[in-house]
C-alpha cells in the first residue's frame, strides 16, 4: 500500500490559523478550527527578552538525526510515486469556472469552529479574510540549524516573499525582528522546547493547547502555522507564525514553506478538486503553481473586501477569474 503523507490543517483564524499535520494515518481529515482571539501588541521590552533568532550552532541530537532520516525516506517515497512535482503545472488547463469554484472552496471555507467551551462545531462557510496592513517577514532559527542551512533558508524565504508580493500586489517585505508581524521559524527537534518556553512573549495569544502542539510536535506533523486576526471577529489578518522542521530534506522543506506562507495570506482550506495546486492533499505539487498564483491574485483584488460572504463575493470572483483565464 502506498502511503501519502497528507497535511491535516487546523485553521484558527482568530488565534491559530493552521496546524499542518502530515502522516500515514488511515483516512486523514483536514480540519479548520476557529477560536475567538485577536493579535496583541508586543512591547519592545518583551521582544528584547526573546531568544536569539540566530543562535550559535549546536549539533543535533540522535533523535533529530533519526527524524531527518525518516523524512528523507518520506520524500523519496513521494517522489517515487510521482508526487512533489516542482513545476508550476504547465499544460494543465484552468477554466474560469474551475478557478471560481476553487477560490470559494479554499479562501472562503473552514471545516470546524471551536466554541468558547473548547467544543468543536462544524462551520463550513466562512468569509473572505486577508491582510490589509503591510506584511513584514522575519526568519528565526533554532540552534541545531547549521549556518549554511540558515543562509539557504534566508535566501529561499526572501525569494518567496518577493514572489508573493509580486503576485498579490500587497506590500510584503523582509524585515528586522523589531518590525516583524510574520515569523518564519526553522526549528529542529531539540530547539522547539526551549524556544517554546519564551514564545508566548512574542505571541501572547497562543493558548496552552497550541503551545503544546508547538513544543511536543509528533513526527507526523510536518509544519505548524498560526495566524491571528487584528481584532476579535475581524476578517483582517494581524500576525502570523510558521514553524518549518529543520530535519526536512530540501523539497519537503520548501513545500512546507510555500504552502504555509501562501495559506497565511488568506487561503486557509484545501480542495480535492483543485489542480494544479498545493492546496490539495494529494501532494502532487510541492511548490506554488500558476493556478495558486491566480487564487492569490483574486484574493488581493481590491474589488473584493474582507468580510464578504460567499454570496457577496461569488459574482466578483467569477468576473475576475474570467478576466484572468478567459471564459
Amino acid at each position: 500500500m502506498t502511503c501519502l503523507f497528507r497535511r491535516i490543517r487546523f485553521v484558527l483564524p482568530t488565534c491559530l490559523a493552521g496546524v499542518l499535520l502530515a502522516g500515514c494515518a488511515p483516512n486523514p481529515e483536514i480540519a479548520t478550527v476557529t477560536v475567538p482571539r485577536a493579535a496583541q501588541h508586543v512591547s519592545p521590552a518583551a521582544r528584547a527578552l526573546l531568544p536569539d533568532p540566530n543562535p550559535p550552532y549546536t549539533p543535533a541530537s540522535y533523535q533529530s538525526r533519526s527524524l531527518a532520516a525518516y523524512y528523507g525516506h518520506m520524500q523519496d517515497k513521494l517522489l517515487a510515486s510521482g508526487k512533489l512535482r516542482q513545476d508550476t503545472g504547465q499544460g494543465i488547463a484552468i477554466t474560469a469556472d474551475q478557478l471560481t469554484k476553487d477560490f470559494i472552496d479554499i479562501a472562503m471555507k473552514d471545516e470546524y469552529m471551536r466554541g468558547g467551551s473548547g467544543t468543536m462545531h462544524r462551520s463550513m462557510d466562512s468569509v473572505l479574510r486577508r491582510w490589509e496592513k503591510p506584511i513584514r517577514v522575519f526568519t528565526v532559527f533554532g540552534a541545531t540549524v547549521p549556518p549554511t542551512e540558515r543562509e539557504r533558508a534566508n535566501a529561499l524565504v526572501a525569494s518567496y516573499v518577493n514572489r508573493l508580493a509580486r503576485v498579490t500586489g500587497h506590500d510584503i517585505q523582509m524585515t528586522t525582528r523589531e518590525n516583524a508581524n510574520y515569523y518564519v521559524m526553522f526549528m529542529g527537534e531539540d530547539d522547539r522546547m526551549p524556544f517554546g518556553e519564551t514564545l508566548k512573549a512574542a505571541i501572547p495569544e497562543i493558548d496552552p493547547a497550541t503551545m503544546n502542539v508547538f513544543k511536543h510536535t509528533p513526527r507526523n506533523q510536518l509544519c505548524v502555522a498560526l495566524t491571528f486576526r487584528e481584532q476579535n471577529g475581524s476578517p483582517v489578518m494581524g500576525k502570523a507564525l510558521a514553524m518549518i522542521r529543520s530535519e526536512h530534506p530540501q523539497i519537503l522543506r520548501l513545500s512546507c514553506l510555500h504552502e504555509e506562507m501562501a495559506q497565511a495570506l488568506g487561503l486557509p482550506n484545501d480542495s480535492p478538486t483543485a489542480r494544479p495546486s498545493i492546496f490539495n492533499d494529494d501532494e502532487e505539487f510541492a511548490l506554488l503553481t500558476t493556478h495558486d498564483e491566480l487564487l492569490l491574485r483574486i484574493l488581493y483584488d481590491r474589488r473584493l473586501k474582507p468580510g464578504m460572504t460567499q454570496e457577496q463575493a461569488l459574482p466578483i470572483v467569477r468576473q475576475i477569474a474570467g478576466e484572468l483565464v478567459g471564459r
